[in-house]
């Protein structure tokens, strides 16, 4: 096959006629621009160029597979790489700018998780601070997942022999020293190539489990690999890894891609069931308009039931559906034939009612995620605890008999007591990882799992207890959620569920 002068590749830079190099190989993407998940702008950003370096931070290099029959041109002739476009510029620079010759605080001066935001704000790239900062709408649920750990408040016993405390919980019966866990993060390269690695290895110097997206940018076996590896290098760690798992529309891809997983040793399937269609991301739909203006495209964008097409001004980064999103046509029967093609533990995450908490169980899965999705998804959806309060007061048999994970706005690891107390089993930490990692790299995941083991033991401790099988829910004071729960008008709920 002829190789392709770069000249060419670059007159291709329009909408009309869009080519791209990715990997030394020439891809003709004009026809793929509607179904990419980023939107037509960032094609066009880098329409003309040798995309593989922007490519990487997002993707696997293998989801050029997915690209239409016939869009592989064939090879770039390396000796005219020089007459490819350059990318557009949009907005890239960090949210502060800081002086190159400033150096962030030293990692041991973030004493809370708080901390570690401060300073990844300084040096993220605009687009990917967005990403890992972003809610919808205008900000309700995410507020409401932060303020109601605070709206719990605990009933410390006193006067008790509190010298040894023992922090262990067991997931799906994998041992570990905490009772929380690393929520899936993706796309984590475009804070740095290693970005996915780093949490694997700093996760397995802690013993602390994680569970890894389906959108990360390394592919789901290479951190497998990692995985196992960092597992040879730390002897008797427990850390285990879980999948979060966004299900392909078309069912052969769906169980192609379980197959994968069981067979790379993750230990369990996490289903998100809360994105039918994404959320309104609302600074994710002011940077899709500052790289649409950087690349030309200023007509204001109709709405999607009057044209069928919104690919110009898809969401950007944190707010574009993923490959293999979840469809909108899933309903619980399709768990019959997920459990016959996976017979490891399912969690369902993304439950956000008593009903569907009843439903889950009786579905025969065994475990539930309650979760808004970092507050990202449904405008004033319900924090995890009002979820859980709910459950308890409405189907409290559901605890005991499913595992119980929450996540979602958790900031300081005595919280995690909360939850435990009212019948949760662990709970997940994301944001407070995301921004160590872009701060610190593998020792910020390092620091951010010490702080919260720290002030969970140190809470412990003050509350009277020296093991977890001795919260209770008469240990915490839930009364201002309960005041403001879900109730029903007229009816029983219990005989409506």
């Amino acid at each position: 096959m002829a190789k392709i002068d770069g000249a060419e590749v670059a007159r291709h830079n329009t909408k009309k006629s869009c080519w791209l190099v990715l990997d030394s190989r020439v891809y003709d993407v004009t026809s793929f621009q509607s179904e990419h998940p980023g939107g037509t702008v960032i094609l066009l950003k880098n329409a003309g160029t040798d995309a593989t370096t922007e490519f990487k931070k997002y993707h696997p290099l293998t989801y050029v597979k997915q690209l239409p029959p016939g869009s592989d041109l064939g090879p770039i002739d390396p000796n005219t790489l020089a007459k490819l476009n350059k990318p557009k510029e949009t907005t890239s620079s960090p949210v502060n700018e800081v002086d190159a010759e400033n150096k962030i605080p030293h990692v041991s001066l973030c004493v809370s998780c708080p901390d570690f935001e401060k300073v990844a704000k300084s040096v993220l790239p605009h687009k990917s601070y967005i990403y890992a900062s972003t809610s919808a709408n205008y900000g309700l649920s995410l507020k409401g997942n932060l303020e109601d750990w605070g709206r719990i408040t605990f009933r410390p016993r006193v006067l008790r022999n509190v010298g040894d405390v023992d922090a262990s919980r067991k997931i799906f019966g994998h041992n570990s020293p905490y009772p929380f866990y690393i929520s899936p993060m993706g796309t984590l390269g475009t804070i740095n190539s290693e970005a996915e690695l780093d949490v694997v290895r700093g996760a397995v110097k802690k013993g602390v489990h994680m569970v890894v997206s389906t959108a990360s940018t390394r592919p789901t076996t290479q951190i497998a690999d990692c995985h196992r590896a960092e597992l040879q290098r730390h002897k008797g760690s427990p850390t285990r890894l879980f999948f979060q798992y966004y299900m392909p529309v078309d069912r052969t891809k769906a169980i192609e891609l379980m197959h994968i997983v069981k067979e790379a040793g993750y230990k369990g399937l996490w289903i998100t069931v809360d994105t039918p269609v994404l959320g309104k991301r609302t600074a994710d739909r002011v940077l899709q308009a500052e790289e649409a203006l950087a690349v030309g495209m200023h007509e204001e964008p109709t709405s999607t039931w009057e044209t069928g097409d919104d690919d110009a001004f898809a969401p950007a980064m944190g707010g574009r559906p993923s490959a293999g999103q979840l469809s909108p046509h899933t309903t619980w029967e399709d768990l019959s034939w997920i459990r016959k093609e996976w017979d490891g533990p399912i969690v369902l995450k993304g439950v956000q009612c008593a009903e569907d908490a009843k439903l889950a169980l009786e579905y025969g899965v065994d475990g539930i995620l309650l979760s808004n999705h970092g507050g990202r998804q449904l405008h004033t959806a319900p924090s995890s605890l009002m979820t859980l309060l709910e459950i308890r007061t409405y189907c409290p048999e559901v605890i005991g008999r499913l595992e119980i994970f929450m996540d979602g706005g958790l900031r300081d690891g005595a919280d995690v007591l909360k939850a435990l107390c009212l019948g949760a089993t662990a709970v997940g930490v994301g944001r407070p990882y995301m921004y160590a990692l872009a701060a610190y790299g593998g020792k910020g995941v390092e620091k951010v799992t010490d702080i919260l083991a720290e002030e969970l033991t140190t809470g412990m401790r003050l509350l009277g207890i020296t093991s977890l099988d001795q919260l209770k829910p008469e240990m915490v004071n839930a009364s201002r959620l309960l005041n403001e729960m879900w109730r029903p008008d007229s009816f029983s709920v219990r005989s409506k569920l």
